[in-house]
Formats: structure tokens, C-alpha cells, sequence
């Protein structure tokens, strides 16, 4: 019996997919428990002064600005290479909770902003190299699974180690981030497998041009008008992120007439990893299929999937919660908050993320073939700029205008990303063989 032949391609996107699995199992389980490790770390020790939430809005802020020099990175470097000395950076912000200190704490958090634009555009370049306009979104569903299962394994041990405490102790603190490192280095030692682009058969060469050539294409095609538009949904996946991985996780530790409300910060992770591979897994194996209906379809379903989510939390959870321990009753019956219906919005969370970002690698992996580093550096610089903002003011907005600011960027951002994905149409019409936009 003959066995079918696996494309080489396709084996280094699930390399690839594996090696991000497993460090952010490592930095997204960090990122969903850290305002409460934070919370634990000053009852012990009052002279610590970090925030979690400022911490990670000095990630997303430096991670903002420094997307703009990555693409002369990765010029220089290489896709692989670029991608593992992000990768450092993220192991190094794990390490430096053993040893809780306000400015370990900040300046860590800056060296992975750094490191963030590395991975992220290295990745997206890689992805690219490896994929073709029948592939594209089949690889990005693919990876987008394997990526967000970190979601669900990371969340799944740290439910446990949680469990029935009020006060994230010592010892705790330490298994935790001692696994999270380990977990981190061995992807790290997954992504120095990855062959690079064009060694072997393994996809396709990427030229840039050097590295003052990559800032200016990066420069030029952020002025384009369609790049102008994909930025307003690029801005809402990034309130998006910072929402369900640093704020939601919040709210649920810090509402007090839940039973154990700091085990469910874990099961709440595990429930978005959950929609995340579901939407990733889905749009993964039909990629090929729901192409032909176009891309808008699957985000107008992420939006749909997200208002009705928010309305949810909004009746669930009180608006004090992101701030501060709170007994304030819900609009459900009794005022008693539901575990149920907090799990199923993180579920939501989830799902409607996946739509979203699985449709963005598409359009770029697909539309912006040779120019793929600036085009995914502008998109996480548009990203990480929005959820840098939101970061900084989720220490003083209440839950309601957390989600107020959710539906009026959600509605922006689905109507110019389907508004871009119809003049592609017109032009795929007009030009056959069109494979760029303006």
C-alpha cells in the first residue's frame, strides 16, 4: 500500500505551528494570569510596584514601534533567524518572574515588545515562503489551530496549580514559571529546526532588498489605500486581544460572587484556547473551499460571534471588575453571576478572534506574496499599537466602556475589511491574473 507523500512545505508549516504552540504556551498562559500573579506578589511584598496591565502595555507599545525596524531585521537576518532571536526575548520575560522586581518587571517587558515584532514578522514572512495562493489559507487555519492550542495546555496546568487559592503563593509561583520556561526553551529548540526558505525544495526566496529598502517599502505600503482600510480591522483585533487575554481573565478573578473565581482565570484560558482551535482547525481544512465564497463572509461571522458575546459579559459580569475585588451583583437573576455563561463568552472570546485573524494571514499571505515582511509588520504594528492603548486605560475604565469601545471598533473594522475584500473581487474580475491591490 503506497503511502501518500507529505509536502515538504507543509510539514515546516506544522514545524512551525509546534514551535509557536509551545512558547506561548509559555508567554499566553504568563499574559492571562498576570495581573492576578501581580496582585499575589505585592500581598507578599508591598514594596513591589508593578502592574500587569502597564506591563503589558509597555510590551504592546514597544512592540508598536519596533514593527517598523523588523523588516530591516528580517532583511538582514532571515526569516528563521529573526524568529528565534524574538523567541529569546519571550524566555526571558518568563525568567524574570522568579525573581519578582518592579524594574526586571518593566524592562523585560520592553525587551519583548522588541522581540515580539521579531517573531511575528519573521513568522508571517516564513508562513508566506511557504505557501502558494491555494495554500495560504489552508497553512493559516493550520497554524493558527497549533498556535492558539497553547491557549488550552498552559491554562489546563495552571487551573490546577490555582485551584481553591486566594493568594497565588511562593511555591506556586515558582512551578509555574519554572514550567512555562522549560516549556519555551524546548520551542525555541523546535524553531532552529526549521529549514530555511528555499534550502531543499522548502518554499520560496523572499528579497527585501537590505535593510533601509524594507523600512521604505514599509513606509510606502502603509500609504496605500487598502492597507489604510485592513488597519481599522487590524485596530480591533488588537483591543480584541488585550481584552480576552489580559482584562477578561481579570474581571473573572476579581468578581467575588463566583464560588473560585481564581480557578476560573485558568478555565478561561483553556475555553478560548478551545474556540481558537476550533476556528483555526475549521477555516484550516475548508480553506480551500470557503475561499471561493471570498474571506468576508467568515469575519462578518467573528463579528456577529463577538457582539453577541459582549452583550453576554455585559449582563454577567459588573463593571467594576477589571479594577478592583467587587461583590456587585449582575443584571442576571438573584445578581449571581454564571460560571456557564462566563465560560461560553470566553468560548466566543475565542471563536470570533480566530475569524478574524485567520482571514487577515490570508489576505496578506495571499495579496501580498512579495512584500509579505512589511505587510505583516504594518498589521502587528497597527495591532499592538491598539492594544498598548487599551492596556493603559484598563486601569481606570470601567468593564462597560471596556466593551462600548469593543462593538464601535468591531463594526469599523468588519466593514472596511469587507469593503477591501469586494474591490479584490472586482479587480480578480477585471484582471485575472491581478495578485496585488493599490
Amino acid at each position: 500500500m503506497k503511502v501518500p507523500n507529505i509536502d515538504r512545505t507543509t510539514i515546516n508549516v506544522g514545524l512551525l505551528g509546534l514551535a509557536f504552540m509551545l512558547v506561548f504556551t509559555s508567554f499566553q498562559t504568563q499574559g492571562n494570569m498576570q495581573q492576578v500573579v501581580i496582585k499575589s506578589i505585592q500581598a507578599e511584598d508591598p514594596s513591589f510596584l508593578g502592574s500587569g496591565y502597564i506591563s503589558l502595555a509597555v510590551v504592546y507599545a514597544v512592540f508598536a514601534f519596533f514593527n517598523w525596524l523588523a523588516p530591516s531585521c528580517l532583511s538582514f537576518l532571515g526569516p528563521k533567524l529573526t524568529m528565534i532571536v524574538g523567541g529569546v526575548t519571550y524566555i526571558l520575560f518568563i525568567i524574570g518572574f522568579l525573581w519578582p522586581h518592579t524594574a526586571i518587571l518593566y524592562s523585560t517587558s520592553a525587551l519583548v515588545g522588541a522581540g515580539a515584532a521579531l517573531i511575528w514578522t519573521g513568522q508571517g514572512n516564513y508562513l508566506t515562503l511557504m505557501s502558494t495562493q491555494k495554500t495560504i489559507s489552508r497553512n493559516s487555519g493550520v497554524f493558527w489551530a497549533m498556535l492558539q492550542s497553547s491557549m488550552l495546555f498552559g491554562n489546563l496546568f495552571v487551573f490546577y496549580q490555582f485551584k481553591g487559592k486566594d493568594i497565588i503563593d511562593y511555591h506556586t509561583r515558582m512551578v509555574v514559571f519554572l514550567a512555562l520556561t522549560v516549556v519555551g526553551l524546548i520551542g525555541l529548540g523546535v524553531m532552529c529546526l526549521l529549514p530555511r526558505p528555499g534550502a531543499d525544495g522548502s518554499g520560496r526566496t523572499d528579497d527585501l532588498g537590505g535593510p533601509f529598502n524594507a523600512l521604505k517599502k514599509s513606509f510606502a505600503l502603509f500609504k496605500t489605500k487598502d492597507m489604510l482600510l485592513l488597519s481599522a480591522t487590524f485596530f480591533y483585533t488588537g483591543i480584541a486581544l488585550s481584552f480576552f487575554s489580559g482584562v477578561y481573565s481579570a474581571c473573572l478573578s476579581f468578581t467575588l460572587r463566583f464560588p473560585d473565581p481564581k480557578q476560573l482565570v485558568g478555565l478561561s484560558g483553556m475555553f478560548i484556547g478551545c474556540g481558537e482551535i476550533l476556528g483555526g482547525g475549521v477555516f484550516g481544512i475548508f480553506g480551500s473551499k470557503t475561499v471561493k465564497f471570498g474571506r468576508d463572509p467568515i469575519v462578518i461571522l467573528g463579528y456577529l460571534v463577538h457582539m453577541v458575546c459582549f452583550f453576554l459579559i455585559f449582563l454577567n459580569l459588573p463593571t467594576m471588575s477589571p479594577l478592583q475585588n467587587t461583590q456587585d451583583p449582575s443584571f442576571l437573576p438573584d445578581g449571581q453571576p454564571s460560571e456557564v455563561i462566563a465560560m461560553l463568552c470566553s468560548f466566543l472570546l475565542g471563536f470570533g478572534d480566530a475569524c478574524f485573524n485567520t482571514q487577515i494571514y490570508s489576505i496578506l499571505g495571499g495579496v501580498y506574496q512579495d512584500n509579505s515582511g512589511p505587510a505583516f509588520a504594518l498589521f502587528k504594528f497597527t495591532q499592538s499599537l491598539s492594544a498598548a492603548a487599551c492596556f493603559f486605560y484598563t486601569s481606570v475604565f470601567e468593564l462597560y466602556w471596556h466593551l462600548g469601545i469593543l462593538v464601535v471598533f468591531a463594526t469599523i473594522g468588519t466593514l472596511t475589511f469587507c469593503l477591501v475584500e469586494w474591490k479584490a473581487h472586482r479587480r480578480q474580475k477585471a484582471k485575472p491574473d491581478t495578485t496585488a491591490f493599490d
